[in-house]
């Protein structure tokens, strides 16, 4: 499935747009590990812990760089997400720069009623940016666009960090291909 944007793009963007739909999880070794990660950031992100948030959040995103053989990523969490009339910026990727390490910067509260975003929403908005990270660093890709790829790969990391062992045991997990 292409999106109505890849109408508008060059040839050398399509094909670019072609290798990223075609890829479509990641397979992240050891992911079960993560799972007490998972759980405290879940925790602090309710206490509203913006530090102990970012804290954990950078070593969930270092661990996932480390696992797939990442360069390393720097993560920052703020709190009020920026909003102009088009929306809401839920999170921001920016590509390493030289010797600037690629960062991550997600927001922890709405733009309008400035409450705690939900959990799953935050991790999802986390694991979005760091898929853009892998579209660079692992798939060697020129652009990271959104195609139908991208979202299964950005599911497929949820699935697995979310999913307790037990569940995925009985099958339940998720099942896919692995990253090139």
């Amino acid at each position: 499935m292409v999106f109505d944007y890849y109408k508008r793009l060059t040839a050398s963007e399509k094909r670019v747009y072609r290798k990223s739909d075609e890829v479509t999880s990641v397979k992240l070794p050891k992911a079960a590990e993560l799972h007490p990660l998972i759980e405290k950031l879940d925790t602090a992100l309710v206490k509203e812990m913006r530090e102990e948030v970012e804290a954990l959040c950078q070593k969930l995103a270092s661990s996932i760089a480390e696992r797939l053989n990442a360069p390393e990523i720097k993560v920052k969490v703020l709190a009020v997400r920026p909003h102009k009339s088009y929306g809401e910026l839920h999170g921001l990727y920016v590509p390493a720069e030289r010797l600037i390490p690629a960062t991550i910067t997600v927001w922890m509260r709405t733009a309008q009623r400035k409450r705690i975003v939900a959990f799953r929403t935050f991790l999802r908005t986390l694991l979005h940016e760091l898929c853009h990270h892998i579209d660079y660093e692992l798939l060697g890709l020129s652009y990271s666009f959104h195609t139908e790829g991208f979202y299964k790969r950005e599911s497929s990391l949820f699935h697995q960090l979310v999913i307790k062992e037990k569940e995925e045991v009985r099958g339940q997990g998720v099942k896919g291909l692995s990253m090139p």
